[in-house]
C-alpha cells in the first residue's frame, strides 16, 4: 500500500495476519504451560520509520479501542444532584463540590484522589470550579475531569472513557508510540 503525502511517496507496510495470528497463538500457549497469578496482557507499540520527533510535528490524541482493556477502570463522578444520584444508582463513586472543599486546596489529599482514580468526570457546571476548589492537583496528575452534561448518558460516556487510550507525548519513544495495554488474554481472538 502507498500513501501520497507532500509531494513524496511513502510505504505503508501491511502486517501480515497470519503471521500475526501465529505469534499470539505461540504467546498464549505458552501462558497455558505456565499459570501466573495476574492478568497477561498484549501490548501494542508502533514506530514510523523516518520520523525524527525532535524535527518532526509530535503526535497526540487518543485511540477508542474495540475491547476495555481494564477492567477495574475505576472513575469519580463529580457533580450536581442529579448527576450524583445518577452515578449512585450505577454504582460509581461520586463527590459533590462541597466533598472537594473539605481538602482545602491540600496537596497531598489532592494527589491522594487523583491516585484513587483512573478518570474524573465532572458536570457542566462545576468543571470551571473545580480548579478553584482543588488547585492544579487532578491536573499535574493528568487526570483533569472529562465533562458531563445531562443530555448525556453517563453510562455511555463512562464505557467510551474507558475504551479510549491516549497516545502519549513523550520523546523517549522514537516515534508513534502506543505502548499499552490492548486487551486482556482472557478476551479470545
Amino acid at each position: 500500500v502507498s500513501t501520497q503525502s507532500t509531494g513524496y511517496q511513502r510505504r505503508v507496510r501491511e502486517i501480515n495476519k497470519e503471521f500475526m495470528f501465529e505469534a499470539i497463538t505461540s504467546i498464549q500457549d505458552g501462558s497455558k504451560e505456565k499459570q501466573r497469578k495476574f492478568l497477561e496482557t498484549v501490548e501494542l507499540q508502533i514506530a514510523l520509520k523516518n520520523y525524527d520527533p525532535a524535527r518532526d510535528k509530535r503526535f497526540t490524541g487518543t485511540v477508542k479501542l474495540r475491547h476495555v482493556p481494564k477492567k477495574s477502570f475505576k472513575v469519580c463522578i463529580i457533580g450536581d444532584e442529579r448527576h450524583l444520584d445518577e452515578a449512585k444508582t450505577l454504582g460509581y463513586d461520586c463527590k459533590s463540590a462541597e466533598d472537594l472543599k473539605k481538602l482545602n486546596k491540600n496537596k497531598k489529599l489532592v494527589k491522594k484522589l487523583a491516585k484513587g482514580y483512573d478518570a474524573f468526570m465532572a458536570s457542566d457546571g462545576l468543571i470551571k470550579q473545580i480548579p478553584r476548589i482543588l488547585g492544579p492537583g487532578l491536573n499535574k496528575a493528568g487526570k483533569f475531569p472529562t465533562s458531563l452534561s445531562h443530555a448525556e448518558s453517563m453510562e455511555d460516556k463512562v464505557e467510551n472513557r474507558q475504551a479510549n487510550h491516549q497516545v502519549p507525548d513523550e520523546e523517549k519513544y522514537c516515534a508513534f508510540p502506543l505502548p499499552s495495554v490492548m486487551f486482556p488474554w482472557k478476551l479470545t481472538s
